[in-house]
């Protein structure tokens, strides 16, 4: 059940809607969104293009399951190492060229008028947590870059910390 609640704050409306994870999604509706729903092509394998990138992407994180409306189950942490590693052996909707996004194209897929999460929940539904990238962050030995989907910032953490992954691939 989704519970939508408007309310006036110092700087605009804000909509409050109750997630998945009982959480409340933030969004201000006096901002255009980023990433709407008709800037992405939806598939029926658990996959969608944004139209934008030509990226194709996983609608889930790996090690949740797309039940053909939502993701389901929960997200797997991995390591920075073992995060490209399980990229590069990754097959799903008959595609076995899935990869880590870098922290460019994992931000494009933020969704900047909203916090808890900052993404397009109907797009990428049940997402939460920092999603690792594949970009080393040169500044920083043993760093890598990731995005946080709960404000929709990037930093950079050490590479044996834990983060969850969303895949990628080139489009059609």
């Amino acid at each position: 059940m989704k519970v939508q609640v408007i309310y006036q704050a110092p700087l605009g409306l804000l909509l409050l809607g109750l997630t998945a994870q009982g959480a409340y999604a933030i969004c201000r509706d006096n901002i255009p969104a980023s990433t709407p729903s008709s800037d992405f092509t939806v598939h029926d394998n658990g996959t969608v293009t944004h139209n934008k990138t030509g990226l194709m992407w996983m609608r889930c994180s790996l090690g949740q399951s797309w039940d053909g409306s939502t993701c389901s189950g929960s997200a797997i942490s991995f390591t920075w190492a073992n995060a490209l590693a399980a990229a590069q052996s990754h097959i799903f909707g008959d595609n076995s060229d899935w990869r880590l996004p870098n922290k460019h194209e994992l931000a494009s897929i933020v969704e900047e008028r909203c916090a808890n999460p900052a993404i397009n929940s109907t797009v990428f539904p049940n997402t939460a947590g920092t999603f690792w990238s594949s970009s080393p962050n040169a500044s920083f030995l043993n760093s890598a870059w990731y995005v946080s989907f709960f404000y929709g910032d990037a930093s950079s953490n050490l590479m044996s910390n834990n983060g969850v992954v969303r895949l990628v691939r080139a489009g059609q």
